[in-house]
């Protein structure tokens, strides 16, 4: 329950203060899929372009958060939806800060990223579904993680005992069992292009 006796304070510094001072604008590039499917190497690499060129960005990793901000948080249904609600959180503040933000996080409910983008804003947010098999998922398992959900030794492991949504319109999709890094980076620059958030 919120405090009745907060009030919220209006930055004389604004988000479109920011932006023009960045010469970008700000948004949140929101990546989900199955664990192995891609992200963080899509959100770091997208990263690497955009910072390459000047813009203010950051990406908030899931394995990262978890270590923090979401420590106190196991993986059932319950604490998976308030670990994406923190983030939601976490990154409509860096947006207003006016930073390209990426999320690199399973967010396997659709239910959860709805809420996600309707508390960061539609225009705002952009949706990226980095769809990959979840046989391709569990070659790439460098943690052995998949095998240890397959003899049971970690529960509630998303494609295994735990259900991944599949996104249904997401603004972007990325084949990464398919596609090079290369490609698929490519795809993220040219929507923001499209979108005019960068301009080069």
């Amino acid at each position: 329950m919120k405090s009745e006796n907060i009030i919220y304070h209006h930055a004389t510094v604004t988000r479109n203060r920011r932006n023009q001072e960045n010469g970008h604008k700000s948004v949140v590039l929101w990546f989900t899929g199955l664990s192995g499917s891609g992200k963080s190497t899509l959100a770091h690499a997208v990263e690497e372009e955009l910072f390459g060129k000047g813009c203010k960005t950051f990406v908030l990793d899931g394995d990262n958060i978890r270590h923090g901000l979401s420590s106190d948080l196991g993986f059932d249904d319950a604490d998976r939806k308030e670990n994406i609600r923190r983030i939601s959180e976490v990154a409509k503040l860096m947006i207003e800060a006016g930073t390209i933000v990426m999320t690199a996080f399973i967010s396997p409910f659709k239910q959860d990223r709805r809420a996600a983008r309707e508390l960061i804003t539609r225009d705002d947010f952009i949706e990226v579904y980095c769809r990959a098999s979840l046989a391709t998922c569990e070659l790439r398992d460098v943690k052995g993680l998949y095998k240890r959900a397959r003899s049971g030794q970690i529960k509630n492991y998303t494609g295994i005992d735990s259900p991944y949504e599949p996104s249904e319109n997401p603004e972007i999709i990325i084949d990464t069992d398919l596609e090079k890094l290369e490609e698929s980076v490519s795809k993220v620059i040219n929507i923001l292009k499209s979108r005019a958030i960068i301009g080069f």
